[in-house]
């Protein structure tokens, strides 16, 4: 009993740890414009401005700078899972000369950040004619969560034994069949954890959004979001409002692919 009240408060604490930022940035964005500038400054606003969160939209076109956000990230999370299941699947039932060299090369591709290879990255749009586009958006992420997307399905689709497999050719289903019945529903961790992570990396992505973007209607929120603060402006609680409107599509996807995650471990294996 002991040992579960001890591991509970252990829990509480790391939960409470990583909450703080994000409180932190809930009660900035509640102050109005005045406290966030007095000195000394308040940790609580004494005038709660639950507006800011109203008048940020009116402010600056954040639902335009979320709409480019959600389409680069949710098609870029599209084009790796199309890309990266054939693939993954073919490396874990084939078997195929210079396979490990191209998982090795899969590999060595995760090694390489967007900020290392951002001047190429934009003379290669130039050279396209794709700079301040949403399809060079799309790309470029799919290409930088192409690896890790392949490399984790590829553990996966070997995990799960071939037997399952030829008991539904037994069964007169095709190669398709099997897969979209059995291997999938198995490989549903898999594909739930490519989804989250291509998402959230695509939507979290800045420097080349930064570099190769310039028309407002083009850029995402993570460009947007630091404009509240520049030179000559300094809005603190539009930024920490956009900032926390930012999550509420990640968390959203979280509750909703939860059950996927969960039901993956023990559907398909089952006829």
């Amino acid at each position: 009993m002991t040992r579960r009240i001890v591991l509970a408060g252990v829990g509480w604490l790391v939960a409470l740890a990583f909450l703080l930022p994000y409180l932190q940035m809930f009660i900035t964005a509640l102050k109005p414009e005045r406290e966030l500038t007095a000195s000394p400054g308040t940790y609580l606003p004494s005038h709660w401005t639950w507006s800011n969160f109203i008048d940020v939209w009116s402010a600056a076109p954040v639902w335009t700078y979320m709409r480019v956000s959600l389409t680069v990230a949710a098609v870029a999370t599209v084009v790796t899972l199309a890309c990266a299941m054939p693939a993954a699947y073919y490396t874990a039932r084939n078997r195929f000369r210079g396979r490990g060299a191209f998982l090795l090369l899969v590999l060595v591709t995760q090694m390489f950040a967007p900020t290392a290879l951002v001047i190429g990255i934009y003379r290669e749009m130039v050279a396209l004619d794709l700079t301040d586009t949403l399809l060079s958006l799309i790309l470029v992420n799919a290409a930088f969560n192409l690896p890790f997307c392949i490399w984790i399905l590829h553990g996966y689709f070997s995990s799960i034994p071939r037997e399952l497999e030829e008991a539904a050719f037994l069964d007169g289903a095709g190669r398709v069949g099997a897969l979209t019945r059995i291997t999938l529903p198995i490989s549903m961790p898999g594909v739930v954890t490519a989804v989250v992570y291509t998402f959230i990396a695509s939507w979290n992505e800045y420097i080349v959004a930064l570099t190769v973007t310039a028309s407002p209607d083009r850029r995402p929120l993570t460009v947007a979001i630091p404009s509240f603060v520049t030179q000559y402006q300094a809005h603190w609680q539009y930024l920490f409002a956009t900032s926390l409107i930012a999550i509420v599509p990640v968390v959203i996807l979280f509750i909703f692919i939860e059950r996927y995650l969960i039901g993956g471990l023990t559907a398909g294996s089952v006829k």
